[in-house]
């Protein structure tokens, strides 16, 4: 279903906490290792990269995190920060968009599509730039979960559309891997 919205060589790259939250909201999980093998017989693949906060050295986060690089990812990840909001909460917060543009801006000459795991506007910049070196955009995220100014930027595919062939499905009563 990609392959008709993409041209050449395609880089991939996946914003953990947005996709996090678009999977909250469609209630289902995203099998990594399916994602990949989907990706492969979609696309032309070049790269791809997924962007997370890790939260010190939680040992089922740290196993996934080798588990996607064992299956072919480059994980690029820091340590969350924890910002004081009102009421004395705490707010978690593990942002790698700047990461995630400059590398995909840093990229660009190895690839001619962008397949963007987001919805985040914060990209917008980046899609624009890529689009005056002539690339092609698409963007995988979910309605409540995607800004108005990346619709306007690139293709955009709902997530839920890739659920038949990429979903997490637990087997034999294993525990699912952990949210990241």
């Amino acid at each position: 279903m990609i392959s008709k919205f993409v041209k050449g060589k395609t880089a991939v790259f996946i914003d953990a906490a947005n996709i996090l939250y678009s999977q909250k909201t469609l209630k289902w999980r995203i099998d990594y290792l399916k994602l990949k093998k989907y990706l492969e017989k979609e696309v032309d693949l070049v790269s791809l990269k997924y962007y997370t906060g890790k939260v010190g050295a939680l040992e089922k986060q740290l196993s996934f995190l080798d588990k996607l690089q064992n299956m072919g990812y480059r994980v690029a990840s820091k340590e969350i920060k924890l910002i004081k909001i009102e009421n004395s909460k705490i707010l978690q917060k593990g942002n790698l968009d700047v990461e995630l543009a400059l590398d995909a801006f840093k990229d660009r000459n190895d690839y001619d599509t962008l397949l963007l795991f987001s919805g985040d506007s914060d990209f917008s910049y980046l899609l624009d730039l890529l689009k005056v070196d002539g690339k092609k955009m698409v963007v995988v995220s979910t309605r409540k979960h995607i800004s108005v100014d990346l619709l306007k930027r690139a293709k955009y595919v709902d997530l839920k559309k890739l659920r038949s062939e990429i979903e997490y499905k637990i087997q034999g009563g294993a525990e699912a891997p952990p949210e990241v």
